[in-house]
Formats: structure tokens, sequence, C-alpha cells
């Protein structure tokens, strides 16, 4: 989260389900053999990159910033044949500096989250990055001028508490207790470190939302060629310039970098086909399915038990973003549908 690539087609797509009888026209054929399918999709796509997650956390040779090259090559992969078989130009006129600061951006967002996944629990940091969603609402306000509701600031504020629970900063909670070890002064600051890089990750996640909204008019494929060329650029150059640009021990290691390629692939190609089936908001709802694979992951590769305070704060940042992507859909719906009266207190 942080931005993580996905996101550009969560926008892309909300963006979309704006206009009712257009997303209609696109979508409703493909739902009447298995009107589930954009959901199921988008529930295998969390479980990729879920797995990407736990590649990052596992492969403790190879440093974050090198991975996140990696993991660029499995966004740039699928982006290529769909701007040349779309025909779109790929640098357009106009746009140039704005998809660059959205692909640097994005970038720095993933690398902050790919440290974070290092460098703190595993569920506790998907908790933090996939909440993005939710504070997407302050940088709309501040650089777009759009409005922010009472609905906004509830959900900000709870996520705001949820990510202080997770976080547990000694300035409040005093001295905390790592939920696998015992209390060390070298633990507490990693883990430290590890959170300032996940909520620097989802604040600049949030505003390379707003950055693709100014985009809109751009396909995302186009998008996505700019993102994934430009960010495997400066993730090369950022490893070499820390000097941890080396190449990958033989056996397990190499063998796991081609599946985190194949994983962020997948992923990828994916939550496109569900965006494609499925409207904005429930793909949303879908893709906090994350959270909960992290969890799973957290407990069964890496031995670490979430304490009631990380239980606490996923459960309020869940909340938020179900939440977010349940109101979504209900904007979408007709003025004259039944479900989005029961809804309207979401609208607010």
């Amino acid at each position: 989260m942080p931005e993580n690539v996905e996101l550009q087609h969560l926008v892309d797509a909300d963006i979309e389900c704006q206009n009712p009888p257009r997303q209609s026209n696109i979508s409703l054929p493909k739902c009447k053999t298995c009107p589930y399918l954009g959901l199921i999709l988008a529930t295998v796509s969390s479980l990729f990159f879920s797995l990407c997650s736990v590649i990052v956390k596992y492969l403790v040779n190879i440093n974050p910033m090198e991975l996140a090259a990696f993991r660029f090559v499995g966004v740039l992969l699928p982006a290529i044949p769909i701007v040349i078989y779309k025909g779109a130009h790929p640098f357009p006129k106009g746009r140039r500096l704005m998809l660059i600061l959205r692909s640097f951006i994005g970038a720095t967002g993933l690398m902050l989250s790919f440290y974070a996944f290092r460098h703190m629990p595993l569920a506790d940091a998907s908790v933090i990055v996939f909440s993005v969603p939710v504070f997407v609402a302050i940088f709309a306000r501040i650089f777009l001028k759009e409005p922010c509701g009472l609905f906004n600031v509830v959900t900000i504020c709870l996520t705001l508490i949820g990510v202080v629970l997770i976080t547990r900063p000694p300035i409040i909670f005093g001295k905390t207790v790592n939920s696998l070890t015992d209390s060390n002064i070298d633990t507490e600051q990693e883990d430290l470190w590890g959170a300032m890089a996940a909520l620097s990750a989802t604040l600049f996640g949030a505003n390379a939302y707003v950055l693709l909204r100014a985009l809109k008019g751009l396909h995302f494929s186009v998008i996505m060629t700019n993102f994934g060329s430009f960010a495997l650029v400066q993730t090369v150059l950022v490893s070499w310039a820390i000097g941890a640009l080396c190449l990958p021990q033989c056996g397990k290691e190499r063998l796991l970098i081609v599946a985190l390629a194949l994983f962020s692939f997948g992923g990828q190609i994916l939550l496109t086909l569900a965006l494609q089936m499925e409207q904005a908001g429930p793909v949303a709802i879908a893709r906090s399915a994350d959270i909960v694979f992290a969890f799973f992951w957290e407990i069964l590769f890496f031995n670490e038990i979430p304490n009631k305070f990380s239980i606490g704060g996923a459960i309020l940042v869940t909340s938020s973003v179900l939440l977010t992507g349940l109101r979504k859909w209900a904007i979408s719906l007709p003025e004259t549908s039944s479900v989005k009266k029961s809804l309207g207190f979401l609208t607010l």
C-alpha cells in the first residue's frame, strides 16, 4: 500500500463507476455466467500480493530496495503488450511531468513498504500499508479541493487510532514489548523504523491516488508502463547507491525472486480482470483479504503471534477500509436503488 501499483487500477475503476450506464454496458454481460467471478479474482489477487510480502520478509540476505526492483519487473511486463495493443503513446505530451512525479512517489512508497515488511511484523505492516484509501480523502481535499465529509473524518480517526495501537509509540505506551521476542533496545528501534516506513509508505500511496485522479484521462497501461520503467530505474539506482546491488545466490533465493515477479505479474493481471467485471467498491472490499492473509502467513511462516493491540488496531483499520469500499459501491448505484437509500449514511 504504499502505493502499491495495484491501487492505480482501483482509482481508475472508481472514476469509471461514477458513470453507471457506461459501467453497466461493460460488466453486465460478463457477470451473467458467474456473478462473483470478479470478487473471486480480486481475492486471489490479494493472495498473490500477500505472498510477495512473505517473500520480501523471508529473503533477509537481499536488500528490500533490490527486491522492489524485481517487483517492478512484474509490473512492467503486463503493461508493455497492453500499451502496444492499444496503440497509445507511452509518454504523451502535457502529462510527462505528472507521470514522472507519479512514478517517483509510487516507487518510493513501494520501497518503504518493502522496508516495513522486512523490519516489523508482517500483519502489522500490511494493515498500515493497506489503509491507503482512507487517507486519500485528506490529500484529495488539499490538492483537488474534493469534499471531505463526516464519513471521511470518522474513517480517518478510526484508522489513526488503529495505527497508533499497532505501532504503539513509546511516548504513549512507554516501553513496548515485541509480539515475538522479549523487549530490547534493538528490537524496539527496528520496529520504530519499520512503523515509520509503513506510515510513510501509506502517505506516499495516498498522494499517488491523487495523482492518478489527475491522470484519469490516460489509459491505465500508459500509467503502468511509465511507472514500471521509471520505478525499475529508480530502485536499481537506489540499490547501487547504498551498496545493496548484488546477484542473488543460486538455488532457493533465485527461485523465490522469480516467484516474486510471477506473483506480482499474476496479482496485477487478476486485479485488472476483476475491475473489468466488478465495480471498484466491492473489489476494494475483497482486496482487504490481504490483511487476513498477512495474519495467517505471519503465524504460519514466522511464528509471530499478534498481541491484543495489533489485533484491535487491525480491526479498526480493516473496518475503515471496508466502509470506504462499501461507500464507493453505494455512490455508484442508481439514485432509484433501494440499497443506496438504505446506505445513505455512508454518503455523509
